[in-house]
């Protein structure tokens, strides 16, 4: 059975509290939704803005494979404004619970329906796809729910969706409510809420009772708790249902990072899937494991979605992952002296130290007793930098005993300085920066300053850090110690 991908996270999603998204954003996510795979993307709701619709002529306008489409009322005026926006079909969402009706419209159940029917006529009659949907269905009386399909889709619906809209079903009562609802004649949706963290284990067991096609948004952003995550109904899909889906897996994650970074949304660590440690391992037993066969701790491979695994250093690190680590630095250690790192590492991660490639590194080399070579060393670094000054950096290196004097501009400080030292050892080795990162260890405007960078020369990649009170300085000397690590273990 194939199952279709209805996206409403330009819609729904958007009513996140905090998040607005501007019209190149919103074309962005769809032409990137679009190139995933899915069926239907909810592009907004027409009527809200002048900004929302320029945002949804613009979709509009690309030519995407997708349908487009966006949420309507069952007022005329909402439906002309979609229609100039030049959508494929509305989603025409109508309260059917008595709460809604008595609340929130005021309306008596026979005037919903006559609205509804006029605005399903309307719009039908400008050749749009319409997928009527009932709001806060699961709290509608469910003889009425249904008559209100069974007249719906007299009067031209396509499709029907009944939305959990306070995400008050259950796994089991879902099945039983849109196994129901699937006998009706028209292709139905599920379109669940996770207010009890129910939303994908509801949106599939909706699917397996007769439903073919399901609503969510990407990472489950939403208002209040969120929709259903649709990476999560997706690969569950895929993956433990063996459905057939028009989505291109391998995009499922660069497809979740980039609506968090436009939302400014950060998931959470653990969040399955696509969280950044959703393939991490740390404990011994584990890591070793997965180090022989994947299978033995992942679900599933990280490249079926496009995502990547990693190897976390902590208290739960066994023997074989560390020599592994140690090995990738280019250091060749014996069993005694592997137990002795193994036991100073497990000593510092005991005592609530986060173990970086450095510390790794630098408790090898203790033991080992050696020392990497210090081919490059900082003598002198000036910055100018101010509001209405370039930011400009000058370094005096001497490297391999021989001095030598660069300088660079950059956006900001850092940027400069990091720049005239990469330009004053580009005849030693051409380094690039992958990664800088920087915390501030303690409060105040006097604050340690934590810089940890990542460098690459060819296909070696080194981590160091630095800890001092100077931004500036600190971001220097851990690119310079990077720096001397990577020639002192590659060259």
């Amino acid at each position: 059975m194939q199952i279709k991908i209805f996206d409403t996270t330009l819609r729904d999603g958007e009513q996140t509290p905090g998040v607005s998204l501007i019209s190149d954003e919103k074309l962005r996510i769809a032409s990137k939704l679009d190139v995933l795979g899915v069926d239907v993307i909810e592009a907004g709701f027409a009527i809200t803005s002048p900004g929302e619709m320029d945002a949804i002529k613009k979709i509009t306008s690309e030519g995407l494979s997708a349908e487009i489409c966006s949420f309507s009322r069952p007022i005329i005026n909402d439906i002309d404004v979609a229609l100039n926006c030049d959508v494929d079909s509305i989603n025409l969402v109508v309260p059917t619970s008595d709460l809604h009706l008595q609340y929130k419209l005021h309306k008596s159940r026979e005037d919903i329906l006559k609205q509804t029917k006029f605005a399903l006529e309307y719009a039908k009659s400008h050749d749009l796809i319409v997928e009527l949907s009932a709001e806060d269905s699961t709290r509608s009386d469910f003889e009425f729910l249904e008559y209100f399909f069974k007249e719906g889709i007299k009067y031209g619906a396509d499709r029907i969706c009944a939305c959990d809209t306070v995400g008050i079903l259950t796994p089991d009562k879902s099945y039983e409510f849109y196994g129901c609802l699937s006998k009706l004649d028209v292709p139905l949706s599920v379109h669940c809420h996770n207010d009890f963290g129910l939303a994908t284990a509801n949106s599939l067991m909706g699917l397996r009772a007769g439903a073919s096609q399901v609503h969510g948004t990407i990472n489950g952003i939403g208002e209040r708790a969120g929709n259903a995550s649709l990476e999560e109904v997706i690969v569950n899909l895929y993956s433990l249902y063996k459905y057939k889906l028009n989505i291109k897996m391998n995009l499922i994650y660069e497809t979740s990072r980039l609506v968090s970074r436009l939302t400014n949304i950060q998931l959470p660590p653990n969040k399955s899937l696509v969280g950044e440690n959703a393939f991490a391992h740390e404990s011994g037993i584990h890591a070793d494991g997965v180090i022989k066969n994947t299978e033995t701790y992942e679900p599933i491979t990280p490249e079926l979605i496009g995502h990547h695994r990693r190897f976390v250093l902590g208290k739960h690190i066994g023997t074989n992952m560390l020599r592994k680590h140690i090995n990738n630095m280019g250091l060749i250690v014996t069993e005694d002296q592997l137990q002795i790192i193994f036991n100073r590492t497990k000593s510092l991660a005991d005592k609530g130290k986060c173990i970086t490639d450095v510390e790794v590194h630098a408790i090898a080399e203790d033991v080992l007793g050696i020392m990497s070579d210090k081919v490059v060393d900082l003598k002198d670094v000036t910055i100018v930098s101010g509001n209405k000054v370039t930011p400009t950096a000058s370094v005096k290196l001497e490297i391999n005993g021989n001095e030598v004097v660069g300088a660079g501009i950059g956006l900001g400080p850092v940027d400069a300085a990091i720049i005239a030292i990469r330009k004053s050892i580009e005849d030693v080795a051409d380094i690039e920066l992958v990664e800088y990162h920087v915390d501030a260890i303690t409060g105040g405007t006097d604050a340690l300053i934590d810089v940890i960078v990542k460098v690459k020369c060819d296909e070696n990649i080194v981590t160091a850090r630095s800890t001092e009170p100077d931004i500036i300085m600190a971001s220097v000397e851990a690119y310079i110690s990077a720096v001397n690590r990577l020639l002192s273990n590659f060259k």
